[in-house]
């Protein structure tokens, strides 16, 4: 019986359980039994109580003893109550076999591990004399707790916290740890081993109370042994690898188990490849060795030792003699189940293979082992070839570079980039080996790329090798160096893409800034010419038709200046959940119903700051898309999500800067996109639609805007399985309140239908067919118009009224002086004055040749009559 099994089986009789007192364990004492007597006390009393009683009761029958038996009952009714008395003060206790308990209490203090059982509540129901030898006490004499015990010692109080979750968690655990004790200096570190353990107490009240049992063992002995058997192995494994011969070891599955330094050399393999690791015994010996040595394992053939070849890497041959153990010769049954061991030792053997061994067999001197180690350890690829184009060896970098198919035995360069997508790297590589060996030197490297998707970019650069003795002109052999070139070509081609995307943006931008002035006079002279007539007049509709032409024409232009990143945003804190909810919901009659559409919000999802429209058209731009792509139906999922630092360095190789991210993601069903088609989807008139179907403006106004916006987009296709665009936009942290700002501010207002005035304009703009539009439209509208075709000018006009001016309308980008500068000039006599700038760019393109607190009104062109009017009134009143 376990002791505190004899413990509870004890206490069934006491109601006082074993507890805590002042913090210390109480006495257990040996309960149930009386002090004089055990079993044979009791009976000899009953006997004799018995016998009175039989006595007394033939007494009364007779009717003399009447007396006496009066007498004899006041005796036992004394010794009755001094009984009772005796059991309730606990001087007389009644056997209940409880000596087993005991003799567990006994055991259990004599353990040399410790033992401390605690309560539900986590007070000390039981400590043994280990446990507070080791735990140690306080200074008022009370036993530590485990906190204290293992306090500065950072990683057993973790191991502690760990036990203390698990008993609070009733689950049985156990921790090692070290722990340093004894005075000052002289502190030495010893280990232990504490674990945990729910238990049930005795029962009570019909229950049992859940207690934890806590056990406590010095292990600082076992520990040492350890360190002593690692020693050991590490030495053994040191000489075995300073052998002359090749040890070869293996598990009872033929696995290699062991294989040591010699052995490894000879066959090109290197200790850190993983590889070594998976390596089985029909790796490494050829399929007749490996036979050979099943029917010696087996007793059908008598050699214990024997020849073969092993097989080097890239498949070289290795001729060697094997020698297996004398326990498996002898049909150990046991040696046999545990695996074999093979001494290996190179033969030498007629022919081209006989150098090799030579040269394995030769010992090699303290510099050709450092030169080795150099060319095993070079962080480029190392590679000898013959001429007829096999691989006579390689170091670990040149195998990593070209065994991207996870095979080990290349024999050939063919072997090296096989397939038919890798022809073209293939006759490169041979056309390059070729001329080297006839003598001719490459004036370059070698650039190769080869893969299923020509994901792999390498550089070599190949050299001769003449033996000596050779005629002049004559290479047997190659030497070729490799570099992986990959990570560098995907920096080149974002880079170049980058170039060109920013060349065809400048050139957008200042292409849409042209046509935004004149598109500004052909809506505005529209305009003009539809308030002097009615809808019945004569050229009307005609009219009607310019203009909205005109505005279709201005919506490209919008597209170019998103492209090019140069568009007027309006940026507010959004949430994309609500964002893609409302437009996916007025997207669905554009999508259909053939279209299954799923969206996937995610909880708590971060803020960005984004212009609200743009953010709309990258939804609206990307449905479409997606729509096209299913012609008969199929399924479409808009999906949010928060990504962290950690997983945005995911996608740092493609140049997406680390930092926090709101993801939005559009995914369809649809044909999907070759790779080819992929690379060029972002680019202005890219399209694949047929003619007339699309402008190719599409997704370059999407990447325009998530750029502008601070994100990045990528996208990725399977031709037959669908498109998925993923748009990541930055977090915005709103540590300013800003949300409550934007929610407290007033909701744009529509223009007022009164749009006529009073006041002086002063009209700056260099087109003259712009100027003289905006300035009949103010006139129309009651304003007094001076106007200026550059700055210097206005400075004159504005000098030759005395400043009184009431508001300027200017553009930005003009001759001589720009508008910003007027401004300038303008502030130092009027400090006052009203300012609104129209400019086909956005405002950020300027306001860092402002003060940062200046005040100006803002205009975007191409603008209408009606903007116009509304912008001048609204300035002058603000």
């Amino acid at each position: 019986m376990r002791p505190f099994q004899a413990l509870a089986m004890k206490n069934q009789l006491r109601l006082p359980f074993m507890g805590h007192d002042q913090g210390r364990p109480r006495e257990h004492t040996a309960g149930g039994r009386l002090e004089a007597g055990g079993h044979s006390s009791v009976l000899v009393i009953l006997g004799l109580i018995l016998a009175g009683a039989l006595g007394l009761l033939a007494l009364i029958t007779t009717g003399s003893g009447e007396p006496f038996a009066l007498a004899v009952l006041f005796v036992l009714a004394v010794v009755g109550v001094f009984f009772l008395f005796g059991i309730a003060a606990d001087f007389i206790r009644l056997h209940d076999g409880s000596d087993q308990g005991d003799l567990a209490l006994a055991m259990t203090d004599a353990s040399s591990d410790g033992f401390r059982v605690t309560g539900a509540d986590a007070t000390i129901v039981y400590a043994n004399t280990a446990f507070r030898d080791v735990v140690g006490t306080d200074a008022s004499g009370e036993l530590k707790t485990l906190e204290q015990w293992v306090a500065g010692e950072p990683h057993a109080a973790e191991a502690l916290f760990r036990l203390a979750r698990a008993a609070d968690a009733r689950q049985p655990l156990s921790e090692r740890f070290r722990l340093r004790v004894g005075p000052g200096q002289d502190r030495k570190a010893r280990w232990y081993r504490l674990s945990v353990a729910p238990m049930d107490g005795p029962p009570r009240d019909g229950r049992r109370e859940p207690l934890i049992l806590w056990r406590l063992t010095d292990i600082t002995a076992q520990k040492a042994r350890e360190a002593e058997i690692q020693r050991h192995s590490s030495d053994l494994a040191a000489r075995l690898d300073r052998l002359p011969v090749g040890v070869l070891a293996t598990d009872h599955a033929m696995r290699v188990a062991t294989i040591n330094a010699t052995l490894r050399g000879w066959l090109g393999i290197d200790a850190a490849d993983e590889e070594v690791s998976a390596l089985e015994l029909a790796d490494l010996i050829s399929p007749a060795g490996l036979a050979h040595l099943h029917k010696v394992v087996a007793g059908d053939a008598s050699a214990d030792a024997f020849d073969a070849d092993l097989i080097g890497r890239h498949g070289r041959p290795v001729p060697v003699r094997l020698e297996i153990g004398a326990e498996h010769v002898t049909g150990d049954t046991a040696a046999a189940s545990a695996g074999l061991c093979l001494l290996v030792q190179p033969r030498a053997v007629d022919g081209l293979d006989e150098a090799i061994t030579r040269a394995l067999s030769t010992p090699i001197t303290a510099g050709e082992g450092e030169l080795t180690q150099y060319v095993a350890a070079a962080p480029f690829g190392i590679a000898t070839i013959a001429a007829n184009g096999r691989l006579l060896s390689s170091n670990p970098a040149f195998a990593r570079m070209f065994f991207t198919d996870g095979k080990r035995r290349v024999a050939t360069v063919a072997g090296l980039l096989p397939g038919a997508a890798n022809r073209d790297a293939r006759d490169l590589f041979n056309e390059a080996l070729a001329k080297v060996c006839a003598g001719t030197s490459l004036r370059a490297p070698v650039d190769i790329t080869f893969g299923a998707r020509g994901e792999h970019n390498r550089q070599i650069m190949i050299l001769p090798m003449r033996e000596a003795g050779a005629t002049p002109g004559e290479v047997n052999a190659v030497i070729v160096y490799a570099i992986d070139t990959t990570e560098q070509k995907q920096l080149e081609q974002k880079f170049a893409q980058s170039q060109k995307m920013e060349a065809v943006g400048k050139l957008a931008g200042g292409i849409a800034h042209d046509f935004n002035n004149v598109l500004t006079v052909i809506i505005g002279l529209s305009d003009l010419f539809l308030q002097t007539r009615r809808p019945t007049d004569a050229g009307y509709q005609d009219i009607t038709q310019i203009k909205n032409n005109a505005q279709r024409a201005a919506d490209l232009v919008g597209q170019l200046l998103a492209f090019s990143r140069k568009q007027t945003l309006s940026s507010a804190v959004l949430s994309l959940n609500d964002v893609v909810t409302d437009t996916v919901h007025s997207l669905k009659n554009l999508i259909g119903e053939t279209i299954e559409v799923k969206t996937m919000p995610n909880r708590d999802l971060w803020l960005v700051k984004a212009d609200k429209s743009q953010i709309e058209q990258v939804i609206w731009n990307l449905t479409v898309n997606a729509r096209d792509a299913m012609p008969d139906g199929g399924q479409l999922t808009y999906r949010t999500k928060n990504i962290t630092e950690r997983e945005s360095a995911k996608l740092s190789d493609q140049g997406m800067a680390v930092g926090q991210y709101v993801l939005f993601e559009v995914a369809d069903s649809g044909t999907g996109m070759p790779p080819e088609v992929v690379k060029q989807i972002f680019e202005p008139f890219f399209s694949t639609k047929d003619v007339g179907k699309g402008t190719g403006l599409g997704l370059s106004t999407v990447y325009g805007i998530v750029k502008q916006t601070g994100g990045y987009i990528f996208a990725d296709s399977t031709p037959g399985k669908g498109t998925r665009f993923s748009v990541y936009l930055p977090r915005f942290d709103d540590a300013d309140g800003v949300v409550a700002a934007q929610k407290a501010a007033q909701e744009p207002r529509e223009l007022p239908r009164d749009l006529t005035g009073s006041g002086r304009v002063l009209l700056v703009e260099d087109e003259d067919a712009v100027r003289g539009f905006a300035s009949r439209a103010l006139k129309r509208q009651g304003y007094e118009v001076l106007e200026a075709a550059s700055g210097v000018e206005a400075l004159e006009v504005f000098g030759a009224h005395a400043g009184n001016v009431d508001i300027v309308v200017s553009d930005v980008v003009m001759p001589e002086m720009d508008g910003p500068t007027l401004l300038t000039e303008l502030r130092k006599s009027n400090p006052d004055l009203k300012m609104i700038f129209v400019s086909g760019y956005p405002d950020d393109a300027f306001k860092k040749s402002l003060d940062a607190r200046e005040t100006f009104a803002f205009l975007p062109k191409p603008f209408t009559l009606p903007e116009l009017a509304a912008k001048v009134k609204e300035t002058l009143a603000a």
